[in-house]
Order: structure tokens, then sequence, then C-alpha cells
């Protein structure tokens, strides 16, 4: 028996041949069985976990070619960044899971990782050291709609401070067509209301601001002149 003292003092005990016969059992399968049946552990004990509403408590490895690039990632990483990435991983592996959703065809669209990704598919050298697999995590299974995906990308972005104008004022866009209010884009993107209309505002589409009440800072006076905001 093992002995595990916990934080608060108190004292539990554990078989340890519990954990002696998974270790000998799955060591000697062939690796993608291996992968599969410790894939399947990590799901069991996720199942139970304290943490099962967290994705990171469970991070598994699947085929590189399950895994496919979202088409609305406004962010962009220039040749050097990736090349840093690519080093990065190479010197000190995967720190971070791909934050995928999981589709109707149960293969996995990236939610955030869009350049992790590329790398362990691109990179021969990585691709051969992970077999083909990289580690993922999975976000909202229940929830299918693209504008929650959309939704869910932008955050983990907008959190790390990375998006670019042009880029969001196309999903924001997109949004609206799919009849998501500005209060609802608002809260789920973490934009406040007037960033919102100054993205609309970029695409130049009238059909975007049919509904909207402007201030009197956004329009222009009788001879169609802009207001002085006393700036030069």
């Amino acid at each position: 028996m093992a002995t595990i003292i916990h934080n608060n003092g108190e004292i539990h005990t554990i078989t340890t041949s519990i954990i002696t016969i998974l270790k000998n059992e799955v060591a000697v399968l062939p690796d993608e069985e291996r992968i599969d049946v410790i894939n399947a552990i990590k799901i069991a004990l996720h199942e139970i976990s304290p943490f099962k509403s967290e994705p990171v408590d469970c991070v598994i490895w699947v085929p590189g070619d399950s895994i496919y690039a979202n088409d609305y990632n406004p962010n962009k990483v220039a040749p050097p960044e990736m090349r840093l990435l690519e080093i990065s991983i190479l010197e000190d592996g995967y720190t971070q899971p791909i934050v995928t959703w999981i589709d109707d065809e149960n293969k996995r669209e990236v939610i955030d990782g869009f350049h992790r990704n590329r790398i362990g598919q691109e990179s021969a050298i990585i691709r051969e050291r992970m077999y083909g697999y990289l580690p993922v995590t999975t976000v909202n299974e229940s929830r299918h709609d693209r504008g929650d995906r959309i939704a869910s990308t932008i955050r983990h972005n907008r959190a790390r401070g990375k998006h670019q104008i042009s880029g969001m004022s196309d999903i924001v866009i997109e949004l609206s067509r799919r009849n998501w209010s500005d209060t609802k884009i608002s809260k789920e993107l973490g934009m406040d209301p007037d960033e919102v209309l100054r993205l609309k505002q970029i695409t130049g589409l009238a059909e975007m601001f049919a509904n909207e009440e402007f201030s009197e800072a956004w329009e222009s006076d009788p001879y169609g002149n802009i207001p002085d905001d006393g700036e030069t």
C-alpha cells in the first residue's frame, strides 16, 4: 500500500499494485495501442476528477490529420516567429495543448493553438518525434454553432492581446449576419458596444447599421461636414 498525505493533513492509502499493473501492461503495447490506452485512462480519470469542468484536466494525443484549422482566426504570425515557435517546441516540447472543438464528423477544429497545430503538421522533425500525433484538449463539447466556435477563438486571442482589426471586423460582420445582437457580440467577444460599432463601420456595409442609433459625435452636420473633435 502507498500512503498519500494531503495538504489538509488527512492520510489516504492506495494500492500500488494497481499502478504497477497498469504501467507493466501498457508499457509492452505497440505505440499506437499504447497511446489509445493511455488516452482511455486519462478520459476515465477525467470523468471522476474534481476538475472535470476544466478542459485542461484532460489532454490527450490524437492523430494530426484529425485536426483542421478554422477559417476565421484573424491572427497572423510572421515567419521569424513561426521559426521561433518551431525551435521552442524542438527544445522545450509541447507545453500547451491545442484547444479543439469536435465537429459533427468527429474531427477536431482548432479553437486556439492554430500555429502550434501548423508546426506540428508542417515540421517534418516534430511530426516524426510526435509519431504524427498532437496534444489536444476539448472545449464546449455540447455546443455546435459556428458563432460559438468563433467567439471562443476570439476570447482566447483577445485575452492575450492578439487580434488584427481587419480580421476582427469580418468576424463581427459574420456574427451580425448570424443574427447575433450587438449586446451578445459585446459580451461573447469581450468588447464594449462602441468597439463593435467601429468594427462594423470598417466594412463600409450600410446594412450593418440599418437599425443603429448613433451619438452626435458620429453624425455629420446638415452640410456634410464631420464634427471637429478639437484635434489637428
